[in-house]
């Protein structure tokens, strides 16, 4: 891209507002090497890049990426051989600490399934030197100072240190203590002259004290004098000062060369955090202007919906839709001054330069962006009264160098094409310009006054006229780009406005010639008519977002139904288990028991008995339900209106209204009518009449009821049915009590019965039978 165009388009304050985002110098110079590129495939990366810092951001808000430094000129001296200060070899050890913290920032979010596979490669490279770091964090501050940590020679030397310098100030406060240091002294305080200890003294007593004069004042009256008493303790303060120098001298020395080792990497660390806090940048930056990432092709497709300047205020500007590449190449803008037609411009120009710089746009969802090999813009001051020949000159010089390097992958911007001439030849002009880059095959948007270039937009192939609408009410643009609709001229409705006389307008009118009537009336009607179905738009986007909205509450609604449902058959399936094992153990209990006494001679128990008993308990284990519901085997079935159905991908019964196609029906569903494919759908047999037991008085009955009902030989869930329908019939036939024949066997049968017997609402009382009766074989049960 050139340069030139970059700064005309204005994206160089666009890098400049994405600068503020950077937490690092480092951040800022990538930014400001920020170029567009008409690479697909980089440009695709670096919005992949931008796109996963943004996910970041959603997720975690930010990233411990502050701490960064350019440590680049203290690796030069130390590949030079040269020794790094404290605050340097801080720096250094804060990239370190930066380093690790992100590479397990990003493992953290890894380890949690987030896809960023552009930021985990880019992870990748980082080295983390947990040692060196740890090693540097010991031994300097991030002032540069060097911790008495570093060795254990520095902090011996600076315990000395701290004992001495203690020693001079007490044998010096004890001075300050003396009854005529008031009278000797012009300050009862300790100050340090040259480095040293010193007490201010006036100057006729500076022989009191002795020692060594440092200072004076500047009125000369005031010494400032070293006692002779503590000379020898400052000296060896001095003394100690100086191997502590050298010690950190040393220390230093060693970091810097352990450090020299490892510069390449160091260096490599620095250059791939730099890319984060880049990455971050952009996202950050894409957050603040509610941006979003567009699509890409190669196609020269433009679909920006909503599409707003991003250096204009958010809340004020227009938003506009900008469509171009799909059914026409090129675009021809006209309408008055100050409508909006040289910031469309901008705005299309502007918007593909950031998403070719990996930048996410300020537009709506969906909006796609062609990657363009160039792009060349023509804008001058649409604001200028008079244009000179040298203005005419230079845009025509642009016009030139423009045509000479377009092709069919360039994006071409001219605002006031063929401006600045004669009308007549000007407008010739620009539709030769036209020509030509539609020859190329170029993509063209174009703002013009002349009206026949209006006519231009109809006639060529490819081309399609656009305006920006102006309210003749208020006498006001609106800054609304309408695309397939030309400008037309609104002097007339202007004039009258503002007063001008209808005679007078009138005679206007008739000296227009009756072409350039027709072409305002169509123009005018082409208006109403996009007005009336951008309406009927808006209100079947209202429609059809309230009908999504409630079909996501209710599939929403579903999924919580199911997953209760399935919630509720776990715990009956747990519960229903745990009561089965339960009786299973009992009955292996029992079994157990049975077979002990058959092994002690306990006669009439067989062993195919007990094998038999086994199975039928094992039977008696209910299934449990799966949690998958699979939907039963549906027969081939020709739906007809009026079928009930069930909608397989929402789990909802419904009734068929109608056919739409060969595919699709209209199903109603509760107070929802929707569209749903034919193999979508389950026929539903409509549910057949319960047919009712009706016990009739037995007592008109050929057969009397018998007194006893025989349930032996019979399957456990069959014996209980036969015995509610017998009790019912008893009841009938006015019996006070029954025998319940059931034997002996496992007992599980008569532990039925008498459960049975005992919750039945007709039955007062029951017991076994006497030994005459048939013992335990048989239940006796009074009725009420």
């Amino acid at each position: 891209m050139e340069k030139r165009v970059e700064q005309l388009l204005e994206f160089d304050k666009i890098k400049q507002q994405l600068k503020e985002f950077a937490t690092s110098v480092l951040g800022r110079e990538t930014i400001q090497q920020l170029r567009p590129s008409a690479d697909f495939t980089l440009v695709q990366k670096n919005q992949r890049e931008t796109e996963e810092g943004a996910k970041v951001i959603r997720l975690r808000g930010s990233a411990p990426i502050t701490g960064l430094y350019d440590v680049a000129p203290h690796l030069k001296r130390l590949e030079i051989g040269g020794n790094l200060n404290g605050l340097e070899i801080h720096q250094i050890g804060s990239n370190l600490r930066v380093s690790r913290a992100m590479k397990n920032f990003l493992a953290d979010l890894e380890d949690q399934g987030v896809e960023l596979p552009l930021l985990y490669a880019l992870s990748s490279e980082l080295l983390v030197m947990r040692d060196m770091e740890d090693r540097i964090a010991l031994s300097v501050d991030e002032a540069g100072y060097v911790l008495d940590t570093a060795s254990d020679t520095l902090r011996g030397i600076r315990q000395t240190l701290s004992r001495t310098e203690g020693r001079v100030r007490e044998k010096l406060e004890s001075l300050l203590r003396d009854r005529n240091a008031a009278t000797m002294l012009s300050d009862t305080v300790i100050t340090i002259r040259n480095d040293r200890y010193v007490l201010p003294v006036k100057q006729e007593y500076k022989g009191h004290y002795g020692g060594i004069v440092h200072d004076q004042s500047a009125s000369g009256q005031t010494l400032f004098i070293e006692p002779q008493s503590v000379v020898d303790l400052n000296n060896e303060r001095r003394e100690l000062q100086a191997k502590e120098n050298q010690e950190i001298e040393r220390i230093l020395a060693e970091l810097s060369a352990e450090l020299a080792e490892i510069t390449q990497e160091i260096h490599h660390n620095t250059y791939c955090l730099g890319r984060f806090d880049f990455i971050l940048a952009k996202a950050r930056f894409g957050q603040q202007m509610k941006a979003v990432t567009p699509h890409l092709n190669q196609a020269g497709v433009v679909k920006l919906f909503g599409a707003r300047h991003p250096l204009l205020d958010a809340q004020k500007v227009v938003k506009n839709d900008i469509l171009l590449g799909d059914g026409y190449q090129a675009i021809v803008i006209t309408g008055p001054n100050t409508g909006g037609k040289t910031i469309t411009l901008k705005t299309l120009g502007l918007l593909t330069l950031m998403a070719q710089a990996g930048l996410q746009i300020p537009a709506a969802e969906d909006s796609e962006v062609a990657v363009f090999e160039e792009v060349f813009a023509d804008i001058g001051d649409e604001q200028s009264i008079e244009q000179s020949l040298s203005t005419f000159s230079s845009h025509m010089t642009n016009i030139v160098a423009i045509m000479k390097k377009m092709n069919n992958r360039s994006l071409i911007l001219f605002d006031e094409l063929g401006a600045g001439t004669d009308p007549q030849e000007g407008a010739a002009l620009a539709i030769a310009i036209l020509d030509a880059a539609l020859a190329k095959d170029a993509s063209v948007v174009a703002t013009t006054h002349y009206p026949e270039l209006k006519a231009y937009g109809y006639n060529r192939a490819g081309v399609t006229n656009a305006s920006v609408e102006f309210n003749v009410e208020t006498l006001s643009p609106t800054y609304k780009l309408l695309i397939g609709i030309p400008g037309r001229s609104n002097a007339f409705e202007i004039s009258k406005r503002l007063g001008l006389e209808e005679t007078v307008i009138a005679s206007a009118r008739s000296l227009v010639d009756t072409e350039s009537a027709d072409l305002n009336d169509m123009i005018s009607s082409l208006e109403e008519k996009r007005n009336l179905a951008e309406q009927a738009y808006q209100d079947a986007a209202e429609t059809t977002r309230e009908a999504e909205k409630l079909l996501k509450d209710l599939q929403k609604e579903i999924i919580q139904y199911y997953h209760q449902k399935e919630q509720l058959i776990e715990k009956a399936n747990q519960k229903a288990a745990g009561i089965v094992e339960q009786a299973e153990q009992e009955a292996e209990e029992i079994i157990h028991e049975l077979r002990m006494m058959q092994l002690h001679g306990a006669a009439g128990i067989k062993e195919h008995e007990l094998i038999d008993a086994k199975t039928r308990l094992g039977r008696a284990k209910p299934k449990t339900l799966s949690k998958k519901v699979e939907a039963p085997k549906q027969k081939v079935h020709n739906f007809e209106p009026g079928d009930h159905v069930r909608v397989l991908s929402l789990g909802q019964k419904g009734d068929l209204l109608d056919r739409v196609n060969a595919k699709e029906w209209n199903v109603q569903i509760g107070i929802i009518k929707m569209k749903i494919k034919e193999n979508d759908l389950a026929y539903i047999e409509p549910e057949k009449p319960k047919k009712q037991r009706i016990i009739t008085n037995v007592r008109g009955n050929t057969e009397p009821v018998k007194a006893e009902l025989d349930l032996r030989g019979v399957r456990y869930e069959d014996a209980l049915v036969e015995l509610d329908k017998y009790l019912d019939e008893a009841l009938l036939a006015g019996y006070p009590q029954v025998a319940i024949i059931h034997g002996k066997g496992t007992g599980a049968l008569r532990t039925g019965v008498t459960e049975y017997l005992k919750n039945h609402r007709l039955v007062k009382s029951y017991r076994f039978g006497s030994a005459a009766e048939g013992g335990n074989g048989i239940t006796i049960a009074e009725l009420k």
